[in-house]
């Protein structure tokens, strides 16, 4: 028999360094979620951008099944076939010509800013070294990751950090110009900072960075782990900003749950990663690489690609309605099905409120820090589940707002 488990075990065996909802979910369908009581939720949170078809999928069940009667696990010594297949096809998809294989974003990045690092090394010296970042950008929970990714909160109490990494205003092309140098081996950026509000490149700025880093002799690290794998409505976002990274990190999406994670970058600078200096035990586990191939095979579809788009205009026309009458957003913002919905400064951290009163009403949310709403459904989310989570998404607001009021 099963052991029961309730929020309170959370606090009896977890390291506390999440802080759960009281809600625990046992199925799946669709973009529709049970908990163990029997009550339903709409979907909007994606379980943060990771669900890119949604829960229990039939192809992906199917895949998964299927390879589980074959191969759960190969180490790295041995030529592994789903690992190649899924390789061929992120190059045939991308700028990319050589592809290494981790369990998540975070890793995918450490791997990233490692060659960013070694491969100024190999070409020049260990004085370029410099790696710089943004502001409100989120890379992972690694040292490395966490230093790069610019939030002190998260390396706080971790200290010392990693050393040569400078940071500057995200869109600030300015600020930039004032910190890059011939010592600077990579900028790195998120197309749309996920974590940091849901935030997109201006376009103009975006070519600016390619320009600026290719002055310098720099490497360009697009992280896409978020906005990756069809989330903006274009398989990877760099494809609508015109600029061609030099290297690019995937996850989330990309396994739709199973834990994944990917660089892709050029056969040149790939070569900087040379036998032994980097690795990953589990990295392109063949249960993962057959799921991901098979996700990649539904999402890089023009009918699912411009659905996002259909999709995100849905969205927004929704929002806007809703503002219209509560006028509880300064701004409505985000590419394909990432969007952020920035409260008025009247709300300003008040997040959290329409996060867990969203729950109440059987909508899943998510916040981006503490004053904006962040969307990240499915991307085959049914347009009828859109218009159903949109209205227990004005109750939400209606609740809110009433017991803000009497406060």
């Amino acid at each position: 028999m099963t052991e029961q488990v309730t929020r309170a075990t959370f606090d009896e065996v977890m390291v506390p360094n999440y802080a759960p909802s009281d809600i625990i979910p046992v199925r799946g369908e669709g973009s529709r979620v049970w908990d163990k009581n029997g009550k339903e939720y709409i979907d909007f949170a994606g379980g943060i951008a990771v669900t890119a078809l949604g829960h229990s999928h039939p192809t992906l069940v199917k895949a998964m099944r299927d390879q589980a009667d074959q191969l759960w696990h190969l180490s790295n010594v041995m030529t592994n076939e789903p690992a190649l297949r899924l390789a061929k096809k992120l190059t045939e998809k991308t700028f990319a010509e050589r592809v290494f294989f981790a369990n998540s974003g975070g890793e995918a990045n450490e791997a990233a800013f490692k060659l960013a690092r070694r491969y100024a090394y190999d070409h020049v010296g260990p004085e370029k070294h410099e790696i710089i970042s943004f502001y409100k950008s989120f890379h992972g929970r690694t040292l490395f990751t966490v230093t790069v990714g610019g939030q002190p909160k998260y390396t706080e109490g971790f200290e010392p950090a990693p050393g040569g990494i400078k940071h500057c205003d995200y869109n600030d092309i300015e600020q930039l110009k004032g910190l890059i140098s011939d010592k600077t081996c990579a900028v790195v950026m998120e197309p749309i900072q996920g974590e940091g509000g849901v935030i997109p490149a201006n376009l103009e700025f975006a070519k600016q960075v390619r320009e600026l880093c290719d002055a310098h002799n720099a490497l360009l690290v697009f992280d896409e782990v978020q906005s990756g794998v069809g989330r903006t409505g274009t398989f990877f976002a760099y494809e609508q900003l015109g600029v061609t990274p030099d290297i690019l990190t995937s996850a989330k999406a990309l396994g739709n749950g199973f834990p994944v994670g990917a660089m892709l970058t050029t056969e040149k600078i790939a070569s900087s990663l040379a036998f032994g200096t980097h690795g990953s035990t589990y990295g392109g586990n063949p249960m993962a690489c057959v799921i991901a191939e098979a996700v990649i095979g539904i999402i890089g579809t023009d009918e699912v690609l411009s659905g996002v788009k259909k999709r995100h205009e849905l969205y927004v026309e929704g929002l806007k309605a809703i503002n219209d009458k509560y006028n509880v957003f300064k701004d409505i913002r985000g590419m394909g099905l990432l969007i952020g919905a920035e409260l008025v400064d009247e709300l300003a951290g008040h997040g959290k409120d329409f996060f867990a009163e969203s729950a109440n009403q059987g909508l899943l949310i998510l916040v981006a820090g503490p004053n904006v709403i962040r969307l990240a459904p499915s991307l085959i989310i049914p347009e009828e589940d859109i218009k159903a989570g949109l209205e227990r998404f004005e109750n939400t607001i209606k609740v809110v707002l009433e017991t803000l009021s009497t406060k």
